[in-house]
């Protein structure tokens, strides 16, 4: 499943949802938009994690939930609880992060 975000909710999903994986992204960050195809090809494929992109602008308290300092920033979190992230614009490094809670 892949949401993305039109209101600053993402710990109700987070807590909602047995496995998350998160991109936070803004519309000015090109790196941001050359992962977001490639994110959201892996959410067609972890069919038991739910993807969710999240404007990091738009949304400063969901932006809290991990340490985005720079974008775009993926993060992972298990049972409501962060497991890791990466700033990174390498698919390689996001597909071993989704990974990680597969």
């Amino acid at each position: 499943m892949l949401l993305e975000l039109d209101q600053d909710n993402l710990q109700e999903i987070v807590n909602g949802n047995n496995k998350v994986a998160v991109q936070f992204s803004a519309s000015w960050c090109g790196n941001c938009r050359i992962m977001k195809p490639k994110f959201k090809k892996m959410s067609t494929e972890k069919e038991d994690i739910t993807f969710v992109i999240v404007d990091a602008e738009k949304f400063p308290e969901s932006r809290k939930l991990a340490n985005v300092s720079n974008l775009p920033t993926f993060a992972t979190f298990v049972d409501g609880k962060l497991v890791n992230e990466s700033q990174t614009n390498k698919a390689e490094v996001l597909a071993e992060l989704v990974n990680e809670i597969a």
